[in-house]
C-alpha cells in the first residue's frame, strides 16, 4: 500500500527532467482507436480513488521507498515526498476529473484527467501514471465486455423473447474468479461484469460493491452442482447424485443448475432427466438447469435444447418461437467468448429457439483473456504550464507508428453529433465539459452508487 513504490522504477527520475520553469504538468487517460470493442464503458475509477488516494502517505513509507529505490539505481526525491507530508497532510496535490462512470462513449475520448494543484509538484501527475492507469483500463475494458456481450443477447432477446427485460440480466454469468489472477483482480474485473449482468458466482465482486459502490447485494447466483458433487457418487449413482438436488435444492421458483456431462451427456438427458426422474422434476415446482461442459459449444448445447423440448415439451410465444417447459432451462458454460455466444444464438433463432431458452458463462474469457492493449489504453502528458501560468501544448507524434500519437492540450469532452468527442478545454465555446472533477487534494468530489452507474450504462 505503498503510493511511492506503486509507480514504474524509471518515474523516480522525472522529478528533475522536466523543463526548469515547469509549474504544472496535465496528464490524460483514453483508449486509443482500433481497439477490440466498439465502445467503451468507463468504469472503476472510484475504487482506486477511496483505496489508494484516500490513504496518506506517512515518514515509513517515505523511508521504504528510500531504501528500495536507492538501491535500486535511482535518485530519490524525499525532500518533495515529505513536502507532501508537511504541507498536505500526506496526500497527493492533484485534482482528477472524469468521465461519470457508467458512461458508454467511443475510443478516443478522454476518460479521466489529472493535474497538479501545487506548483511544486510539477511531477506527480505522470508519477502516478502507473496505478492510475492500470486502475481503470482493467475494470473498464471488463465493463466494455459485458456491455458488449448484454448487446448481442439483448438484440437477440427482443427478436425471440416476449419480456427481454426480464430475462437480459441473468442471461451472462461470471465465473472468473478462479481464473483471475489475484482477489483483488477478481474483485475489479467481477465488479466491472455486474454493470450491465446481475448474475455472478465471484463473491470478491459483491464485496467490492459493498465497500465502493454502496450496493447491498450486486448479484445472485443459485445452488449448483459440479464434477466432484456428481462424480464422487460414482457412475453407478449418478442418478441417486441428481435426485439429490433436485430433492434438495428444487422448489416454487427455485432454480439448481447440475453439470450433467460427468459421464454421457445424452444418457443424463434422456435416460435419466427426461426418464427417471422426469416425473419429480415436474412435480417440483422450480427449474432445473441443464449444464453441458464439453464438446462443441455450439452443436452440444443446442442439441440439448432440441432433446429437452421433446422430453418435456414447448410452448410458442408470442414473436413466433419455442419456448422450453418452466420446468427446465439450459446453461453453456464451456468455450464462451462473444463470438461462439453470438453463433449459438444465431443458431438457437435460425432453428426457431427463443434465447430465453439458455444463460451462458465465461470465466477466464471475461475476466482474465484482455489486456491493455484490447482497448489499447494510454495516459500520456498533453500541457504544460510555465511559472507566468501558461500553458503549453504537449503531445507524442511518432512518425513510426501515427496512431500511437497523443492528444495536445488540456482535454475537455463534449457532446457531438455521434455522441460523445473529444474537445480541447480551450475551444469549448459554451459547450458543457463532460469530464468533472471528482478528486481535489484528498477529498471525494463525487460518490456515486452502483444503481446510479448501472443506469446511466443502460440509458
Amino acid at each position: 500500500m505503498n503510493l511511492i513504490l506503486n509507480t514504474d522504477s524509471y518515474k523516480a527520475s522525472h522529478y528533475r527532467q522536466y523543463p526548469p520553469d515547469t509549474t504544472a504538468i496535465s496528464s490524460y487517460v483514453e483508449a486509443r482507436l482500433g481497439g477490440r470493442f466498439k465502445d467503451v464503458l468507463f468504469f472503476g475509477l472510484q475504487m482506486f480513488l477511496k483505496e489508494y488516494l484516500s490513504a496518506p502517505i506517512t515518514r515509513a513509507d517515505i523511508d521504504e521507498a528510500e531504501d528500495v529505490l536507492v538501491p535500486h539505481g535511482l535518485p530519490f526525491n524525499r525532500a518533495g515526498w515529505e513536502t507532501i507530508i508537511s504541507n498536505h497532510g500526506g496526500l497527493l496535490p492533484l485534482e482528477i476529473e472524469a468521465l461519470p462512470e457508467g458512461t458508454v462513449t467511443r475510443a478516443s475520448v478522454p476518460l479521466v484527467q489529472v493535474v497538479n494543484t501545487d506548483p511544486a509538484f510539477f511531477w506527480l501527475p505522470s508519477y502516478i501514471e502507473t496505478a492510475l492507469l492500470r486502475a481503470v483500463w482493467y475494470p473498464t475494458t471488463v465493463a466494455s465486455l459485458s456491455h458488449w456481450v448484454r448487446g448481442l443477447i439483448w438484440k437477440n432477446l427482443r427478436a425471440t423473447c416476449d419480456d427481454p427485460g426480464a430475462v437480459i440480466g441473468s442471461r451472462l454469468h461470471d465465473f472468473g474468479a478462479r481464473g483471475a489472477t489475484s482477489k483483488e483482480q477478481a474483485g475489479l474485473g467481477g465488479l466491472a461484469h455486474l454493470v450491465s449482468f446481475e448474475g455472478t458466482d465471484t463473491l470478491e465482486a459483491l464485496l467490492y460493491a459493498r465497500r465502493y459502490y454502496h450496493e447491498a447485494m450486486a448479484g445472485y447466483s443459485i445452488p449448483a452442482a459440479e464434477h466432484s458433487t456428481i462424480t464422487s457418487w460414482g457412475r453407478a449413482g449418478e442418478v441417486e447424485a441428481y435426485r439429490n438436488l433436485v430433492e434438495t435444492f428444487s422448489r416454487d421458483g427455485a432454480l439448481v443448475s447440475v453439470v450433467s456431462d460427468s459421464y454421457d451427456l445424452w444418457q443424463a438427458v434422456e435416460g435419466i432427466w427426461g426418464d427417471q426422474l422426469k416425473a419429480q422434476v415436474l412435480s417440483a415446482g422450480g427449474t432445473l438447469v441443464v449444464r453441458p461442459d464439453s464438446g462443441d459449444p455450439i452443436r452440444v448445447p443446442l442439441e440439448v435444447c432440441e432433446r429437452l423440448g421433446r422430453l418435456f415439451g414447448t410452448t410458442t410465444n408470442a414473436k413466433g418461437y419455442k419456448v422450453l417447459h418452466p420446468s427446465v432451462r439450459v446453461i453453456q458454460g464451456d468455450g464462451m467468448d462473444p463470438l461462439t455466444i453470438q453463433l449459438l444464438l444465431d443458431r438457437l433463432q435460425l432453428e426457431g429457439w427463443s434465447g430465453e431458452n439458455i444463460a451462458f458463462g465465461m470465466g477466464g474469457g471475461l475476466l482474465q483473456k484482455l489486456d491493455r492493449d484490447t482497448l489499447r489504453f494510454a495516459m500520456k502528458a498533453n500541457a504544460r504550464q510555465d511559472a507566468s501560468g501558461a500553458w503549453h501544448d504537449v503531445m507524442k507524434d511518432p512518425a513510426t507508428d501515427p496512431a500511437k500519437g497523443s492528444k495536445p492540450g488540456r482535454q475537455a469532452a463534449v457532446i457531438g453529433p455521434n455522441g460523445l468527442e473529444a474537445c480541447r478545454l480551450d475551444a469549448l465555446a459554451g459547450r458543457a465539459n463532460t469530464l468533472r472533477p471528482v478528486w481535489r487534494n484528498g477529498d471525494l468530489l463525487i460518490d456515486e452508487d452502483l444503481a446510479t452507474i448501472r443506469a446511466r450504462a443502460r440509458s
